[in-house]
């Protein structure tokens, strides 16, 4: 055998090796999870509810590896509608235990439940009556034992092979910190809108924005009725700078539209002598504003021809619907690419 390819072989083999370790790793948390998952009793309910009716905030900590997860925890229940944040137990001993108050609750991870630098925080919450839930391995631990609220992780050995590193055991408490998000989310009926509102920022926020949120409205929005001469619908359309017009029957529903384009297309003839209901272009593609504005711009790049200008018109029953209520409002597409949408 060459030695290029005795080197290929012995590569091949680390890869093999180094594979099987890692899906040893996924699958020994895997089971852990399972292991928490039928693990699950009151105790969990007790933690939700103790959450739930907290008036003030969550106070997450943890030391080391628990720490770090403890952050990750506090910014999941922040941004799914639960008031949190992180304080670091060792700073707490040092002038922290202030950002702690009567009206909060501490949820605090710990896998052994005996690690020092708790032991104030412990103290500081019992002292002054603030409920505690607690997250430890140890059902004797200090921790555990201190806690309003025990949740008890089970036994599970380290995904480590010296057992050592937490690996396994920071999993769960991820896991038990997600389920706990995720439970105050359903209790609460914690919606799109919320999550949307918490997350004003990057593709998330700007995949949540509806057509509400951006449309003009009131005395922004260019209408007159079908009767009124084009002299009236080029004045709208001049004063609201929207490129076009919303045009209403008696019952002020909208029955067409006319457009920059429409104009141009009427030079030449004595425009001004007709009326909005001869330029108009009747039954103008519209959206209801409770729509995402993603989909108004699907809906002003669709068939026959893109547009750029909708109207706002009905209800979500009616969000298919065309000319049956007055137009609560008019979005045009540079409204949506301002918001990031496009």
């Amino acid at each position: 055998m060459t030695s290029k390819a005795a080197n290929s072989d012995a590569s091949a083999g680390t890869i093999a090796k180094e594979v099987e370790a890692g899906i040893r790793v996924l699958q020994l948390e895997s089971d852990a999870l399972k292991v928490l998952a039928e693990s699950l009793d009151d105790s969990f309910f007790q933690a939700v509810s103790t959450i739930a009716d907290c008036p003030g905030r969550i106070v997450v900590s943890g030391m080391g590896k628990s720490g770090h997860v403890a952050g990750k925890v506090a910014a999941t229940l922040a941004s799914t509608g639960t008031p949190a944040q992180f304080v670091h137990p060792a700073e707490a001993s040092h002038g922290d235990m202030g950002a702690i108050t009567p009206e909060d609750a501490v949820l605090l991870f710990s896998n052994s439940g005996e690690t020092k630098e708790i032991g104030d925080l412990i103290a500081h919450t019992r002292r002054y009556q603030i409920p505690l839930i607690g997250v430890a391995s140890r059902r004797d631990s200090m921790l555990i034992r201190s806690s309003d609220v025990a949740l008890v992780l089970p036994t599970v050995a380290e995904a480590c092979p010296m057992g050592l590193a937490p690996t396994t055991s920071t999993t769960l408490m991820i896991g038990l910190g997600d389920a706990l998000a995720v439970s105050l989310m359903e209790r609460r009926g914690f919606s799109a809108d919320d999550y949307r509102i918490l997350h004003p920022g990057g593709e998330l926020g700007k995949s949540l924005i509806r057509v509400k949120d951006i449309m003009h409205v009131g005395n922004e929005v260019p209408l007159v009725d079908q009767g009124a001469p084009m002299s009236q619908v080029i004045d709208e359309i001049t004063e609201k700078q929207l490129g076009c017009c919303g045009i209403i029957d008696e019952n002020e529903r909208l029955v067409g539209i006319v457009t920059d384009g429409d104009l141009r297309r009427q030079i030449g003839s004595d425009l001004l002598n007709l009326t909005a209901q001869k330029v108009m272009t009747p039954s103008p593609r519209t959206i209801w504003e409770g729509a995402l504005a993603a989909e108004a711009v699907g809906v002003m790049n669709g068939p026959p021809r893109p547009i750029t200008c909708l109207f706002v018109v009905g209800q979500p029953e009616e969000k298919n619907a065309k000319s049956r209520s007055r137009p609560t409002g008019v979005l045009h597409l540079h409204d949506c690419l301002r918001a990031g949408i496009s």
